[in-house]
């Protein structure tokens, strides 16, 4: 029996499983709005045992992921997440909380195959792709976990957990439609941010196909030499290929770009990185992040200090570049940038 994963259908595909199950149009916007708040078929209280039961028998279950375990930071009240999947794997997410709402990191994939220099996600490699119900469970899960009353836990998202979001894209695509629809969780696509380590094909499709995620672009080094040491990827796209596709994504959308910056000690950090880096940007409606590397244990790198990342930063902004430092969080949880892995699941095997 093929099992199929409900929270993979729009509603109108619901519609469609409805209708081929004699089951009047009405059901399929009740069974949208319980798989929007997490509930499995036990909880959907308003529909048909009968019917559930139908579905289940035909191989069809309602939610693809459950919160496995969580760890709060002590520091800043962030939040990691371990969800398992039904074939048992592990991937992680955090949930990070501001003055303005609570941003949800999610993942895209177990694994990641980028396997950028300063990251944990790619160490054992792309074990699979998440598909676009497996992405949506993880935002359902914490939002139905952190709800107060009517109000969403979940008000931001990035896609920047575990894998390269443009390498599932068709999932990935598919996540941002259900996310946004006004009969699931309406969270705007405004308030999604995708990040890439650049796949410039796929950033042009994305605009051609109507999507508008706020795109930010995972650059970490002022030149194609010093990218290709650190981030593979950098050996099929240039950087002068990657601004080209931002500047076609911006054409279309009007969305500012924004790039991610690791600071890398004796690697990307001086002043010279800095002023290649504002050449690279220039002119471009663009806002760069400057991010405090994030310690991994089996990475040989080293984050930059504080007086040199005030440093560049200062040189960006003299050359008129938008910039600010990210506040690190999670890292003392492992939750924070370049940090997330299946790590969980890796001990247990071991």
């Amino acid at each position: 029996m093929i099992e199929r994963l409900l929270s993979d259908y729009s509603i109108e595909e619901l519609e469609e499983l409805i209708s081929y199950m004699d089951q009047p149009k009405f059901r399929a916007k009740q069974l949208y709005g319980w798989l929007n708040k997490g509930e499995k078929f036990d909880g959907m209280k308003n529909i048909p045992k009968s019917f559930l039961d139908a579905l289940a028998d035909d191989g069809y279950y309602p939610q693809g992921i459950e919160i496995e375990k969580s760890l709060t930071s002590p520091s800043d009240g962030t939040v990691k997440y371990l969800y398992r999947l039904k074939d048992g794997n592990i991937i992680e997410g955090v949930l990070m909380k501001y003055k303005y709402g609570n941003t949800l990191c999610v993942s895209t994939q177990v694994g990641c195959r980028m396997n950028c220099a300063f990251c944990a996600s790619g160490l054992e490699g792309l074990i699979r792709n998440l598909t676009a119900g497996e992405i949506l469970g993880q935002v359902v899960a914490v939002n139905r976990e952190n709800r107060v009353e009517s109000e969403r836990g979940v008000t931001n998202i990035v896609l920047m957990g575990s894998g390269e979001p443009l390498d599932n894209y068709d999932n990935v695509c598919k996540f941002l439609t259900l996310v946004s629809d006004e009969n699931g969780l309406n969270i705007s696509r405004r308030n999604v941010s995708l990040s890439t380590c650049g796949l410039c094909d796929k950033i042009v499709r994305l605009a051609d196909d109507g999507y508008s995620p706020t795109l930010t672009i995972s650059l970490h080094a002022p030149n194609d030499e010093m990218r290709r040491e650190i981030m593979p990827i950098a050996k099929k796209y240039s950087i002068s290929d990657i601004i080209k596709a931002v500047k076609y994504y911006f054409d279309k959308t009007g969305r500012r770009i924004i790039f991610e910056y690791s600071m890398i000690a004796g690697k990307n950090d001086s002043e010279y990185c800095a002023r290649q880096l504002a050449g690279v940007v220039k002119g471009l409606a663009c806002h760069i992040n400057l991010i405090p590397l994030n310690y991994v244990k089996e990475r040989e790198l080293e984050g930059s200090n504080k007086k040199n990342i005030y440093r560049f930063m200062a040189e960006l902004e003299k050359q008129g570049i938008s910039v600010t430092v990210r506040r690190s969080m999670g890292s003392d949880i492992e939750g924070a940038c370049g940090q997330l892995r299946r790590k969980v699941l890796k001990d247990e095997s071991n």
